[in-house]
């Protein structure tokens, strides 16, 4: 998150700053000194705000521009360290009420200006699917508060693996942790000067470097432990990122480290440049990150911003310093908080497109509006003589009152779209207990339904689709969680047929149409579910926690499996899946050879097991398109969504006691696939069935399921 301290970097460091002795203290100045700017660091944020930027415009492009924010959080730990310290080698102390006022005067204008712009957006169902509500208006007022970043991790958000559809202020994740380091680090600063006052014979720098680089070291620690044990947290944990302000702020605090030798800077500067540019375009998803691997990011922006040596035009110092990159820095806090919801509402405006063009033109919206949020929201305002001439609880106070002000507009946004977001809950239920004849698959699947036209109707409507998932949650274990939780419905008869349903996201969505099957039919039903991980022995190709976690889940299913008293098992699992290629010729025959040998701990038993090829995957939710669009304007090229190759299929191929389902002719014509079928809405998001659509299937699962029970119980 850009800091936007543009006012705070030091210049001279080593240079003892003069003892202020006439400041008034019932004012909240901008500035407590002179401020003291250095371009390159200014050129260092534009590098940042743009590998941020341009990741989230084209992910598979630039698939590490996340490290980003790590560069801010470097940046901002030298600044405002830097800042701290003068104040307080000059005064003796840090005023913390004016510290605060000068950070929130600089903040949240900016920052109150867009959450406001987003709950007015969230308020409007023709911008925001109204399946979206509920969390947005519960981020939106998590970002208010500044408490952004504990709220995903609570919630167990994926931000480098994100399935679904984030809300237009999940960015503010960052903002909120670097606010917190606002409020954290001038109280440790004044600690560590007091203990030094006391009892170190008044070493007030050494005191305060050697208590910042205690919690910098605890906090690479623990971030290193965080990211192995529970990867997804971990990444917007506070003191899982301390360190990296920590590092910026070593270099504020040590003048050895700002290197001002010629040779030496040229090289430190362009390594550290060099070392940005490789993460930006090698790291990805499947990073293991932050962790060890944000060492790299965090030491390279900590070069570049040491490298001081100005003498020559080639050096970085000076190439940083020209004026396209001094104005993109200038920038930066604006472009950083408006493109990111632009990009999330933009697919839902109604002659919008989703072209290279369309994302082009996006993009220079967004650096018009953050020229103009620069000059006419942020700088005015930090300069609003009505509350840098009074003392800073008027400041604070007026925040408090801003930030109140938007919370209502969220909160408004609620009330107001409630009805409509209750009344499309239930209309999505009178539907799948009432379907219309011939409706979803049957209209593909039943010869009678030949020549069934439901013309325009989409049900659920696109706005409701995201709602229209199994509610068993407690089912569903996910991330690093390896228990394997199982669930157990239908029918209690101690003779009553038992039917397993195992795998990952793609089989837990069947999981509502199931239960109704076994409900009708007297089945017993029993469930295993971990996100990202099919029922497979073939370890993932994804590295630590996560990957581990899946073999544990795995490991436990299979023991489970062993004593269950079971009559056929049913299981699904994502096509896309990556698999550790470790033994095989590809990570395609390892994928079936995993399948088979995950099958026959029961097909070994006498169990027949039936499986189902993958649905579509899209590269973003159909709904998007679908509630602005036409539906054939929303069909997709059959190459681009239907991975060619399940490796479902083949594992089944040729096993007596396997049944492969294959629906791909409902989902998709010769050359394209289409996100309604039969008047039915096919995804909730982009590659998971709305529960709806997957009830239309149940007649051809039942019969599978029938069959394989049959074989099982005959002689």
């Amino acid at each position: 998150m850009p800091s936007a301290d543009h006012d705070l970097g030091p210049q001279h460091l080593d240079v003892p700053a003069k003892m202020v002795t006439k400041e008034p203290l019932d004012r909240s100045p901008e500035h407590a000194e002179p401020s003291r700017f250095i371009p390159h660091v200014q050129g260092l944020r534009a590098i940042a705000v743009l590998c941020v930027v341009l990741y989230h415009f084209w992910p598979a492009r630039f698939p590490g521009g996340y490290i980003g924010v790590d560069i801010f959080f470097v940046i901002s730990g030298f600044l405002i360290t830097a800042h701290l310290m003068r104040e307080l080698t000059a005064t003796g102390t840090v005023r913390l009420g004016q510290f605060w006022a000068r950070r929130a005067r600089r903040l949240l204008p900016a920052s109150l200006l867009v959450l406001l712009f987003c709950a007015i957006v969230v308020m409007s169902p023709y911008l925001m699917p109204t399946s979206a509500l509920p969390n947005e208006v519960r981020e939106i007022l998590a970002s208010t508060f500044y408490v952004e970043n504990w709220y995903l991790a609570l919630n167990s958000a994926d931000y480098l693996n994100h399935s679904g559809d984030p809300t237009t202020v999940q960015h503010y994740w960052s903002l909120s942790l670097e606010e917190q380091f606002y409020v954290m680090w001038p109280l440790l600063m004044l600690l560590a000067a007091w203990i030094g006052l006391k009892w170190f014979r008044g070493a007030r720098r050494r005191a305060v470097l050697v208590t910042l680089g205690i919690v910098s070291v605890a906090s690479f620690a623990f971030c290193v432990v965080f990211t192995m044990t529970d990867p997804a947290p971990a990444y917007f944990v506070t003191f899982g990122r301390m360190w990296q302000f920590g590092v910026g702020a070593m270099i504020a605090l040590v003048p050895l480290l700002r290197v001002r030798n010629a040779a030496v800077s040229f090289v430190l500067g362009w390594a550290g440049v060099l070392v940005l540019v490789y993460v930006t375009f090698t790291f990805d998803g499947q990073t293991p990150f932050p962790g060890y691997m944000a060492a790299l990011p965090t030491l390279g922006a900590a070069a570049v911003i040491a490298a001081s040596n100005t003498e020559r035009w080639w050096y970085p110092t000076r190439i940083l310093a020209v004026r396209p990159a001094q104005f993109v820095g200038d920038i930066s806090y604006s472009l950083y908080l408006w493109h990111w919801p632009l990009i999330v509402i933009a697919p839902s405006v109604p002659f919008w497109g989703l072209t290279i063009y369309h994302r082009v033109a996006l993009l220079g919206i967004c650096f018009v509006l953050a020229w103009l949020t620069k000059r006419f929201v942020e700088d005015p305002v930090r300069g609003w003589k009505v509350l840098t001439s009074r003392r800073a609880r008027v400041t604070l106070w007026s925040s408090l009152a801003a930030m109140i002000v938007v919370g209502l507009v969220a909160g408004t946004a609620w009330l107001v779209n409630e009805p409509l977001y209750n009344e499309g809950t239930r209309d999505i239920q009178l539907l799948q207990e009432n379907p219309p004849e011939c409706f979803g698959a049957a209209s593909v699947l039943d010869p009678s339904c030949e020549g069934t036209d439901f013309g325009a109707t989409i049900l659920p409507a696109p706005g409701f689709a995201g709602i229209d998932r199994p509610s068993d949650e407690q089912c569903f274990v996910q991330l690093t969680d390896a228990r394997p939780v199982s669930c157990t419905f239908g029918s209690e008869e101690p003779d009553a047929p038992r039917v397993a349903l195992i795998g990952d996201s793609h089989a837990y969505q069947l999981l509502s149409t199931f239960q109704r099957m076994a409900d009708e039919n007297g089945w017993q039903l029993v469930t295993w579910f971990k996100g990202a991980c099919p029922w497979n022995t073939t370890p993932l190709a994804t590295p630590g926690a996560f990957g581990d976690a899946c073999t544990q889940w795995r490991d436990g299913v299979q023991a489970a499996l062993a004593d269950a008293d079971l009559d056929a098992v049913f299981t699904a699992a994502i096509a896309t899946t990556p698999y550790s290629a470790a033994g095989y010729d590809s990570s395609y025959d390892a994928a079936v050879a995993g399948y088979r040998d995950a099958w026959s701990t029961v097909i070994d038993r006498g169990i027949p097991v039936v499986t189902v090829v993958d649905n579509p995957v899209w590269e973003t939710d159909p709904n998007k398109c679908l509630r602005t669009r036409d539906v054939a304007e929303c069909d997709a090229p059959r190459s681009e969504v239907l991975v060619a190759d399940d490796p479902l299929r083949d594992a089944a191929s040729g096993l007596d006691q396997v049944t492969l389902l294959d629906f791909t002719d409902v989902f998709c014509q010769t050359d394209s696939c289409s996100p309604v079928v039969g008047g039915a809405n096919v995804y909730r998001d982009q590659d998971h069935l709305t529960v709806t659509f997957a009830d239309t299937l149940a007649p051809w699962y039942t019969e599978s399921i029938q069959s394989a029970l049959s074989s099982r119980i005959a002689p």
